[in-house]
């Protein structure tokens, strides 16, 4: 049809038809082609994303089938000497476990020839003992300081030596260190051991962090280092060693060769250096929001318990862990209606029971039952938490009770008791609560999963009805979702 037209159409009108045709056909292809090839990239883009989508699912749930953390995952390097040894394994008793736990407690010596291989350790109630490489080829610069902060330094890389299998976190601490193992191992699995990971606390002193670092994780307290990160510190640690004569100490060495790897501290208040003297019944009775996993200085402070030894003391807390390790030390405050009384739980531990009616941020701040790490100093006596007035005058102190026992009843019930270990000589009306001999609390086991450890929140209680006058009795549950915790007036 097209070329009948063309006939009869002048031969310079049919160029120009035909011209027109062909470019009009160029242009459709064209638009054709640029169509094509924007599908395609739509098409591709969307590929893509599908398959970045399924790599990550299938990463996130390659991680969630994995076993979770236990105490198998880990394997501690516990630094001692010839001399402190003897004295200090007393508190490692108190918490290692010769068939779930691996490592070794590293000396300087082996003039008693308590060293043994770690591969043919016999079970005892003590971990294996390893003998420190020599240190000598290293230089020690800090004037007035102890050399053996090098060899104490290098307890990172001769754990790692040890090549056990299996393993997702290692775990440093001193031989005056407490560690809460469930909770340790709790506080843990709220982190992808497969990634590099420095988890430590500072110090409780202002002064002390000002002077080392407030990113560097103190010692005593204890730290961890995750499997992939300190196999990489390992082998850089003695070249990193050659750069630091100068430290006055093991964590200070450790937290700069963390830093040039380019790792920051991830803070924990679980861990518990206590640079402080005295009675530390304040800083216990207001524990962060968060598992209990590690205490040190014992030996330097006075015992968490009244009328007990230090160990004792010790012992007896660890009893009420055993019940219910993840509620330890977790303060819960309720207010009394009918005295206007307000109560404060620091389950395992203490019931302190004040006799007015006070806002919930003035009874979490702890009280300064304690005295500073180091005097002389216009800093010393600031702390890195909230702390309170601990009044001169007993009897205007809250009443106090402290843990007697615990009992799991059926299924994840659980009652404790506490007890006054401590009588003031003061008078009192039928009002005070200095009337009361005895707190009982029930509560439910506490189950922490990784949501609660990522977001926790405190728990709620009520102050039942009691059927004595010497006895309050206390119910503890989670909070309901719009629930305060505040005075009622």
């Amino acid at each position: 049809m097209q070329l009948l037209l063309l006939q009869h159409l002048s031969p310079k009108t049919q160029n120009s038809s035909l011209r027109f045709i062909i470019n009009l056909i160029l242009i459709l292809s064209s638009l054709c082609i640029v169509i094509y090839l924007f599908l395609s990239l739509l098409l591709l883009l969307h590929t893509s994303n599908s398959i970045t989508f399924s790599s990550s699912a299938s990463s996130s749930s390659s991680l969630s089938s994995l076993p979770s953390t236990s105490l198998d995952h880990i394997v501690f390097g516990i630094a001692s000497n010839q001399n402190s040894w003897p004295k200090r394994k007393n508190y490692v008793k108190l918490w290692w476990r010769p068939n779930q736990m691996r490592g070794c407690v590293f000396l300087d010596d082996d003039d008693n020839n308590s060293s043994k291989s770690p591969q043919n350790d016999t079970v005892s109630s003590l971990p294996p003992i390893c003998i420190s490489d020599d240190t000598n080829r290293f230089k020690y610069t800090y004037r007035g300081g102890l050399r053996s902060a090098i060899r104490v330094a290098r307890v990172v890389s001769e754990t790692v030596a040890l090549n056990h299998s299996n393993v997702r976190w290692f775990v440093f601490g001193d031989d005056d260190t407490v560690f809460f193992p469930e909770n340790l191992v709790k506080t843990l699995s709220k982190y992808d051991h497969e990634l590099w990971y420095y988890v430590g606390t500072n110090s409780e002193m202002y002064i002390q962090n000002r002077y080392f670092s407030f990113d560097m994780a103190f010692g005593g307290a204890g730290f961890a280092i995750s499997y992939p990160l300190a196999k990489v510190l390992a082998k850089v640690f003695d070249s990193c060693l050659e750069r630091y004569p100068h430290m006055y100490g093991s964590d200070a060495r450790i937290y700069a060769c963390v830093s040039e790897l380019g790792v920051g501290l991830t803070r924990e208040p679980g861990f518990h250096q206590v640079d402080v003297q005295g009675n530390i019944f304040g800083l216990l009775a207001s524990h962060p929001n968060t598992p209990l996993v590690s205490l040190h200085h014992l030996d330097l402070t006075a015992p968490i318990f009244p009328n007990m030894t230090t160990t004792k003391a010790l012992e007896h807390l660890i009893e009420a862990s055993k019940v219910d390790p993840h509620r330890l030390l977790q303060q819960t405050v309720c207010y009394d209606r009918w005295f206007s009384w307000t109560v404060s739980v620091s389950w395992g531990y203490a019931v302190q029971v004040f006799s007015n009616h006070m806002f919930l941020p003035d009874v979490l701040r702890a009280q300064r039952t304690f005295s500073p790490w180091k005097r002389g100093n216009a800093l010393s006596e600031s702390y890195t938490f909230d702390t309170s007035d601990h009044h001169p005058d007993p009897c205007r102190r809250p009443t106090v009770f402290f843990f007697d026992k615990a009992d799991s009843g059926d299924g994840d019930g659980i009652n404790s008791s506490y007890i006054r270990m401590v009588h003031e000589n003061c008078t009192f009306d039928i009002v005070s609560p200095k009337k009361l001999e005895e707190v009982r609390v029930f509560s439910r086991k506490m189950e922490l999963d990784i949501k609660q450890l990522r977001a926790p929140r405190r728990h709620c209680c009520d102050v039942l009805p009691s059927s004595s006058g010497k006895v309050m009795e206390i119910a503890i549950r989670e909070c309901k979702e719009e629930e305060l915790i505040y005075m009622h007036s």
